[in-house]
């Protein structure tokens, strides 16, 4: 085995406090490494995503990894990302995180107020809804649309989006190459509206909070209310809220992250 090492830090993205929000691993490398390197050790980590750091020029390579395939975009993981950099006093606190991506750049900037996430917004499209979608969902499906790598589908309530238990295996029928999002007008004062995330067919069950989901919820919801900031929670298990602004063609992302474990992964032989 090679001598040399990695930092790998876990990471819980838009949470305020350790064991909430999205866990993700973030490992900085000093050279780019093999594609199946980066998937073992995602495979090993079993998180929804384990995000690579390479350093460049003008800022850093930047790709994510399910345990089963790489991914186009990702929230969470750059999100952690950035905490990594200016935890490690690598990005002093003013200083703009610039990732390079297979979804182009994407900066995060830090404040008092978290680390905000520029993305792009991703436009949706009507679908037809697949007819088993009630009892796959187990609830009313009013709307389903397109988007991105994404089958969104708006359901009655949010009492419904909450209870919701799909079946797992006919929403990886649904979306073979991506994952299906439930949301609703939310029931709770200071949240416009919720969600929650299912990708089976990435290796990731339920997503506990998915920044990329909301680059298509953002201006769905926006053509819903007639707002662009937004403010929305994911209802899995742990939880998790984005403060959320539609600028343009750009989505920016709100939240804090806490590092929960620090450690050394060796590099590939």
């Amino acid at each position: 085995m090679s001598a040399r090492e990695y930092d790998l830090h876990l990471i819980d993205a838009f949470a305020d406090g350790p064991f909430a929000g999205n866990p993700a691993a973030v490992v900085l490398v000093d050279a780019p490494p093999p594609d199946r390197w980066m998937q073992q050790l995602a495979m090993e980590m079993n998180q929804a995503e384990t995000a690579f750091l390479l350093p460049q020029d003008d800022g850093y390579s930047l790709r994510w990894f399910t345990p089963r395939s790489e991914v186009d975009l990702c929230g969470h993981a750059t999100l952690a990302s950035a905490h990594y950099l200016w935890g490690q006093g690598i990005l002093s606190p003013d200083d703009t995180a610039r990732f390079q991506t297979r979804s182009g750049l994407l900066t995060a900037t830090h404040s008092k107020d978290g680390i905000t996430l520029d993305f792009p917004a991703i436009a949706s499209t009507p679908v037809a809804m697949p007819h088993d979608a009630a009892r796959v969902l187990g609830g009313e499906v009013v709307e389903a649309m397109h988007g991105g790598f994404t089958v969104i589908c708006r359901l009655g309530s949010a009492a419904q989006v909450r209870d919701c238990s799909p079946d797992l295996g006919a929403i990886t029928s649904w979306n073979p190459k991506g994952g299906v999002v439930v949301t609703a007008l939310s029931d709770r004062e200071g949240i416009d509206f919720i969600s929650r995330c299912f990708f089976p067919a990435l290796g990731v069950p339920e997503d506990p909070v998915t920044g990329s989901a909301h680059c298509v919820l953002v201006p769905y919801w926006h053509r819903q209310l007639g707002k662009t900031a937004l403010t929305a929670y994911q209802a899995s298990s742990r939880g998790g809220t984005l403060r959320c602004e539609l600028r343009g063609e750009r989505v920016t992302l709100t939240g804090r992250a806490v590092t929960t474990m620090r450690g050394k992964v060796a590099a590939a032989r």
